[in-house]
C-alpha cells in the first residue's frame, strides 16, 4: 500500500474525531418560544367613557394582509433600513396576530355589552377591523418599541357611519422577542381602548 493510501484513512479518522468533539462542545439548539398578549388588564374605573355600556355590537374576525396571517414574530430594524422587516427564528406567536387581536377585542368589549359574531342573525351595528401593522421596531440595537395599527369601519343598517385609522405604540422593556411581546401587548390594549372610546362616541342603536 502506498504512503498516500495510508494517509487517507488517517485523515478521515481525524476529521471524524474533530466533528464529534465539535458536537460535544456546541450549545444545544434554542427551543422555540411562543408568545401571546397575556392577561387582559383590569378595567379602569376612572375612565367612564371607555367603560360606558353599549348596545350589542357584531365584531367580525380581524382581517390582515398575508404577511400577518402567520405566527411569525415580525421586527423592523428602523435604524438600519426602515423599509425592511425580518422575523425571529426561534420566537413565534401562539396564533396569527389578527386572531390574537380578535380575541382581545371581543373580550374587552364584552365587558360593556353583548359582543356578537358574523354568524349571529341578530341585527346590530357591525365593526370590521383590518390589521395593517403589528411589529417590534428597533430604534437602536438596545432600544425598541411595539407598534399596532388598524383600520376600523363601523356600519349600521347596511350603511357606513364611521371609519378611522388607529395606531398605538409602547416601549419594550428589553431589546429581544420577550420585550417585544410585552410592548405589543401594551400597544394592543391601548389601541383597543381607543377603539372602545370611539365606539362609545358613535350613535349606536340597539338591535330590533
Amino acid at each position: 500500500m502506498s504512503r498516500a493510501e495510508l494517509k487517507r484513512p488517517l485523515a478521515l479518522a481525524l476529521a471524524c474525531i474533530a466533528m464529534l468533539a465539535g458536537c460535544a462542545t456546541s450549545p444545544p439548539a434554542t427551543p422555540d418560544a411562543r408568545y401571546d398578549l397575556g392577561a387582559r388588564p383590569a378595567a379602569n374605573p376612572a375612565s367612564p367613557a371607555t367603560e360606558a355600556p353599549m348596545p350589542p355590537v357584531k365584531v367580525l374576525a380581524v382581517r390582515a394582509s398575508r404577511d400577518l396571517e402567520t405566527d411569525a414574530f415580525v421586527y423592523r430594524l428602523g435604524y438600519v433600513d426602515a423599509q425592511r422587516t425580518g422575523s425571529y427564528a426561534t420566537s413565534h406567536w401562539t396564533m396569527p396576530p389578527a386572531q390574537l387581536l380578535t380575541q382581545r377585542l371581543r373580550d374587552t368589549l364584552s365587558q360593556r355589552g353583548p359582543v356578537l359574531t358574523g354568524a349571529d342573525t341578530v341585527r346590530a351595528p357591525l365593526l370590521e377591523i383590518e390589521l395593517t401593522g403589528f411589529e417590534q421596531v428597533f430604534d437602536a440595537p438596545e432600544k425598541s418599541h411595539g407598534v399596532v395599527s388598524v383600520r376600523a369601519t363601523l356600519t349600521q343598517h347596511g350603511r357606513v357611519i364611521a371609519q378611522r385609522m388607529f395606531t398605538a405604540s409602547a416601549p419594550a422593556p428589553r431589546a429581544d422577542a420577550s420585550g417585544g411581546a410585552r410592548a405589543l401587548a401594551a400597544a394592543s390594549d391601548d389601541l383597543i381602548a381607543q377603539l372602545g372610546a370611539w365606539l362609545g362616541a358613535q350613535p349606536l342603536t340597539a338591535s330590533r
